[in-house]
This record gives structure tokens, sequence and C-alpha cells, in this order.
């Protein structure tokens, strides 16, 4: 007979259940960004991934050795990959116990073979399924949605065009001008967001959208906003807003997409925090009659010009700004986000006063300072690197150079605002190319200026990361190899 479990009655029996648990709990993906850190706070929680960016220092991460694979076509190729592994499944195996003969897995992407793959390793996936979360991943879909909740977003139609002429009919009987932003139903960074003001636009970009159904916006001087929710048992719980790093040169070489987030006071304004917080509890309502529990991200947009605040998209999933939302005040005041997650996929009996925490953290007074960036290769060309600046803790120099400091496993023991933890993705052995990511920076200051430039620092801890890396180009009469052009890391 199975033993009965207590209630867990509040924030404080969450957090020592969590401390002491028994079932093992996997993050399968290409790195271990996003909940880098939530070792410190769930026992038994391990990483599984395909870069080694701590060179195996990391207690928790677990890294396969390489072996021959076809060439990925998505990051759930990956996963399935790393769920495939032998080595992979000889490390779950020898982690059962009779008492436990079963264990839990996250991911950032997966489907319908992730979900087999789990099962055959007696790995339950702790997400909503594969279905809802791709139905409800649509930008159609959650613009709909939105719709439904009051949630509004910026001036749109949704419809399907063939040509130029035809796009600008169906912005016409929307009265939306001829200065378009245009979003097909999937995708990431900006890859799938395309800026139109002339028939040469659409042409450059007419293959990735004439046979797709279409979002087509009238273009607004937007300031982007993130947060991220869970929605659970007992209402949705909201996480610290916090503002975008959108289309920066420097970073990414997408106009649209994103790379990197600041949390900060003042995000938005009193009126649009108050907004963006009764949205998105809107939201989560809505998503929860669907059948969805746990953690999501929503994007919001403050037009510039009129000050208005509009619903941007939903990414039903963990995102890139998981790795912020975990280390906000927030979270060290009471518990990471994430965990409240875990609480509804480990068939836990627990208590807690949603309205409580939302009036709580809803505060200014509860957010502390954090940025982050994610830096992408913008170069064309592969090169085979045999250069990159290691994971730790590294501190920027007053003549604009950086100096390794120390070990680090996170971003949790940063000093001050001169250093700043990096994650390296690419190292050694691994091929750059246009797109890939090279690592992510978490510092304790703003990386983004009110007036949506990056600031100074941010500027100079880019320069500075770049200069660390040196690869030799690959022949031309090489081929690629097998994950180029797909760990262009799918964060957002």
């Amino acid at each position: 007979m199975a033993e009965e479990r207590p209630t867990l009655n509040g924030i404080s029996a969450l957090r020592g259940f969590f401390r002491t648990n028994q079932t093992p709990i996997y993050f399968i993906s290409p790195v271990a960004f996003n909940l880098l850190g939530i070792d410190r706070w769930v026992r038994r929680f391990e990483y599984v991934n395909y870069f080694d960016s701590f060179d195996g220092g990391h207690p928790r991460v677990f890294v396969p050795q390489r072996t021959p694979h076809a060439q990925f076509g998505s990051i759930e190729d990956v996963c399935n990959y790393l769920l495939s592994h032998a080595e992979v499944r000889d490390y779950v195996k020898a982690r059962r116990s009779v008492a436990i003969p079963r264990g839990d897995a996250v991911f950032v992407f997966f489907d319908e073979e992730t979900e087999g793959l789990s099962a055959s390793l007696d790995l339950d996936v702790a997400l909503p399924s594969c279905e809802l979360r791709q139905r409800l991943d649509s930008k159609i879909v959650t613009t709909q949605l939105g719709d439904e909740a009051g949630v509004p977003s910026a001036p749109n139609v949704l419809g399907r065009a063939a040509t130029y002429a035809e796009l600008t009919a169906v912005a016409a009987q929307a009265g939306l001008g001829d200065d378009l932003v245009v979003q097909t139903p999937y995708g990431d960074s900006g890859k799938t967001t395309f800026f139109i003001r002339g028939e040469a636009d659409w042409d450059a970009d007419a293959e990735q959208m004439f046979d797709q159904e279409l979002k087509v916006m009238r273009r607004i001087d937007p300031r982007a906003v993130a947060v991220e929710a869970c929605i659970t048992r007992h209402g949705t719980v909201i996480g610290p807003l916090m503002t975008d790093l959108i289309g920066h040169p420097e970073l990414t070489p997408y106009r649209g997409g994103w790379c990197g987030n600041d949390i900060h006071p003042g995000a938005l304004s009193p009126a649009n925090r108050e907004k963006a917080l009764g949205y998105t509890r809107r939201l989560g309502d809505r998503l929860a009659t669907e059948g969805y529990r746990g953690q999501l991200e929503v994007d919001y947009l403050v037009d510039a010009g009129s000050g208005d605040l509009y619903l941007g998209e939903i990414n039903p999933r963990l995102s890139g700004i998981s790795s912020m939302t975990n280390v906000s005040a927030n979270a060290y005041a009471d518990m990471p986000l994430f965990l409240f997650h875990l609480a509804e996929y480990l068939d836990l009996d627990y208590v807690i006063d949603t309205e409580d925490l939302r009036r709580r953290w809803a505060s200014d007074r509860l957010t502390d300072i954090w940025g982050q960036i994610v830096l992408k290769e913008h170069d064309d060309g592969i090169e085979l690197l045999h250069e990159a600046p290691r994971t730790g803790i590294w501190r920027l120099q007053d003549d604009g150079s950086i100096r390794f400091v120390r070990a680090g496993l996170d971003w949790h023991s940063l000093g001050d605002e001169a250093e700043g933890f990096w994650l390296r993705i690419l190292g050694p052995g691994d091929y750059r190319y246009h797109g890939a990511d090279l690592g992510m920076l978490v510092t304790r200051a703003r990386v983004q200026s009110d007036d949506g430039s990056l600031t100074d620092g941010a500027e100079a801890w880019i320069k500075a990361i770049r200069r660390r890396f040196a690869g030799t180009p690959l022949p031309e009469d090489e081929p690629p190899p097998p994950d180029y052009g797909v760990l262009a890391f799918k964060a957002g």
C-alpha cells in the first residue's frame, strides 16, 4: 500500500519537500541554461546536455560522449538523440530504485518521439502534452485566445497571401496601412518575423510566408516586455516583469530576434505594470480551460508613441527568461517559479495562497537588478573553433578587456556589477556559423538603457567576449558538420 503524503501547506512546506525530493528529475536540452541553478533548490535534479559547457566540472551535468548521428533538423532532434544515447539510457536506469522506479523529464522543446523515448525509460514528461503545446504555440491561436481573454494585440488581421498585392489587400481591409510586420504561426527569436514596407521586402522572404496563415500587424514603435507565469490548480502565479532585448545587431543577426533581458524596477509604468499583471492572470485563466498547467511565457509590446500595451505572443513552455525568473528577488523571498511547475507534475497535495503571492510579487520593491545577453554569431561561413572563453566568473576591466576570476556553476555568486557569469555553449572543437549561439552572459547590472540602446558596459562585454573566440575556416569542399545550422539556440 502506497504511503500517504501529508498536505504541503504553504511555501515553506513546499521548499522543504523539494530539498528532500527523492524523484530523479532531468532537464534534457542542448545546454543547461534555462534551468541552471534549480539544482540548488531541488534534490536529485540533473542536467543532460549535448554541449559540455563546464568541461566536466558541474556535478549535476551529464554529457555523453558524442556518437555519429544524422544531421539534426531541430532542437527536438537533439533531445531525441540524447534520450536514445546508450550512455544516457544507462545513466537514467542506474538512478532508479525499488522505492522510486520512475523519474521525470523536462524539456524546452520536444515532440511525440520525445514522449515515446521518455516513456521507454520510465520517465514522465513533466509538461503539458506535445499536442496541446504545439497547438497553443501557434501565434495565430494565441492571438485568438488573447482576444477571447480580453487581452488586445497590436492592430492586426489574420489571413493568407500568395503575393504582395494580396498582402496589402488583406492589410487594407483592417486599415493597417502599408508599413507592416508579418509573422508566421511558428518560429523563435525573430526568425519568422518579417518587416515589410514594399514589394522588395515581400519578395525577399516570400517563400517563408506565401503558403501559411499569417498574422499581419501595423508596425508600431515597440518596447518589448516579458513575464513568466505558472498555471496551478490554485490559480496563476506571476513572475517578475522584465524588458526584452530585441534585434541588437551586436548580438543577433535576426532583425526581430530576442537576445537578452533586464530585470529592474520600472520596467513598465505603474499603469501598464498593473495592466500587464492583470492581462497575464486573464491569459492564465483562459489557458487553464484548454487543459494547460505549468509554466509559460508572455511577451508584451508597449507602443512608444501612444503608450498602449499589447500582447506580443505566448510561449507555452519554459523559455529564455526562465533563467532570470528563477534568480529574481521573488525566488529568494519564496521559491523559484519553476518549483510551482514541478508541484503540479509530481503528484503533490499542496496548498498555496496565490492571491498573496500575486500581491507581494507585483510590488516593484521586490524587484532587484539582473541583466542577461545571448550572443550569436553574426558572420557568414563556418569555422572550427580552437579558442573560446571558458564558463565561469569574469571581470570587466577598465581598459575594456575581460579577466577570468574564478570557476562558477551559475550566476548566483556574482559579486558586483563589474562581474559577469559567462556560460559557454560553443567551445574548442565545435563549429561556429551564422546564427549559432556562442554563449550567454549574466550580470548584476542592466544591459539595455531606457532608450532601447545597449549600455556602455554591455557593449564592452560583447566586444571583449568576441575577441576571445578564434577558429579555422571550414574548407569550401568539406561538408558541414551534422549539427550545423540547428543549434542556433531556440531559447526565446
